[in-house]
């Protein structure tokens, strides 16, 4: 066996691994499968997490992982679904990373490395066992990767800043109740 059908069979495994993995999580998401909460129970934690509207975040969480991870899964338009998996589980990260970094403790390991295995293949392509190459590449152009991981930074960085901004607030007005009440309290 080559070097080369190494490096491929190496893509496919880790492609079909993340792929299922996120495929899974998005599946959760939208269907409720896997012991997920669907699109409702989704929403509802998307609405507590600072993610607004709810209902919208959490279609967008899902599609993100479920068709990212079935792209990624089949190497299909490798670029863009490395991308789509990256600017999905930035969000994530925006979630976890007040915990630290150990997912033992609630934190960003966990998505961080799901992002940087998107963003690694998206960049590296999906190798000869995938649809990418039986396609031809024509889904697979350097200029996809380009204009797909810009979109999805600039994307994520929305995101990421509007959930910021919703937990800021947040956080005001309960300071402001409890100090209200602290108030109330004194008289």
């Amino acid at each position: 066996m080559t070097s080369l059908h190494r490096k491929d069979l190496g893509l496919l495994a880790l492609r079909t691994a993340v792929g299922g993995v996120l495929f899974a999580h998005g599946a959760q998401k939208l269907f409720g499968w896997f012991g997920g909460g669907g699109l409702e129970g989704t929403a509802q934690a998307m609405e507590h997490m600072g993610f607004e509207p709810g209902h919208r975040s959490a279609v967008a969480s899902g599609l993100g992982e479920a068709g990212g991870g079935a792209l990624l899964a089949l190497g299909l338009a490798t670029p863009v679904a490395g991308s789509i998996v990256a600017g999905t589980m930035a969000g994530a990260i925006s979630v976890h990373a007040p915990a630290g970094f150990f997912a033992t403790g609630g934190g960003f390991e966990y998505p961080a490395l799901l992002g940087a295995c998107g963003l690694s293949l998206g960049v590296a392509g999906a190798g000869r066992y995938s649809l990418d190459h039986a396609l031809g590449h024509v889904v697979d152009r350097p200029w996809h990767g380009v204009i797909a991981f810009t979109a999805a930074a600039l994307g994520a960085v929305a995101v990421v800043t509007r959930r910021q901004d919703v937990v800021r607030r947040r956080e005001a007005r309960a300071a402001d109740e409890a100090a209200e009440q602290a108030g109330r309290g004194l008289s």
